[in-house]
């Protein structure tokens, strides 16, 4: 699958991901915190590879282009890379508040028209032009390197480090073991309360 296909993707991914919290009722907490814990490690790992690999490479071919449509693209990155910074903003809060606070949904609100006019530019506008800049050979190897950062990416928004080469590349590396320490740690006291919840269930006198 080439870098765009695998983009395309995670775009399709994430919007499956909203449509089913638009679908919840208001009391419904701890789904909505399930879903928007899910959104927040899709769009970290998305936009970390696009800022280390894909978002490079498109803009290092445009600057290069000779027809005007095609330099376009370069700016068009700076903008998707604004873009992406905000999102990251609203994503950090998101992780600190608790799905009763009032603002929750509306701040996740924000953050769905923010992602879906970001990845209707992409789709429109970005990715046409990437597709014509890169060509089949070098989106094929993107897509393929894509696939191997997304196992290594940063599962949280880190909307102060740097979203540019080099210095996202050293920032991510260790960002990701970070988080994924912290994953980890978050999976096994949950894992820990649903034992005890279990344990709750089936001990006598219930």
């Amino acid at each position: 699958m080439d870098a765009i296909a695998l983009l395309q993707r995670d775009h399709r991914e994430v919007e499956q991901l909203f449509k089913q919290f638009e679908k919840l009722t208001e009391r419904a907490h701890k789904s909505k915190e399930k879903i928007v814990n899910q959104v927040i490690r899709e769009l970290a790992i998305h936009s970390a590879v696009e800022e280390m690999l894909f978002y490079p490479a498109v803009r290092t071919a445009a600057l290069k282009a000779t027809v005007r449509s095609l330099k376009e693209a370069a700016d068009t990155v700076l903008e998707s890379l604004e873009e992406h910074h905000v999102v990251k903003w609203t994503l950090s809060e998101l992780e600190e508040m608790s799905a009763d606070d009032e603002r929750y949904d509306a701040k996740f609100e924000v953050l769905m028209e923010t992602v879906r006019h970001h990845v209707e530019e992409e789709q429109e506008e970005l990715f046409p032009k990437a597709r014509r800049l890169l060509g089949e050979e070098m989106l094929d190897e993107l897509g393929k390197r894509i696939e191997k950062a997304k196992k290594i990416a940063p599962t949280r928004p880190h909307p102060r480090a740097p979203d540019q080469p080099p210095g996202n590349v050293v920032a991510g590396t260790v960002a990701a073991v970070m988080d994924r320490a912290k994953d980890m740690m978050r999976e096994g006291v949950e894992r820990l309360s649903r034992r005890r919840a279990q344990e709750a269930d089936s001990s006598p006198g219930r």
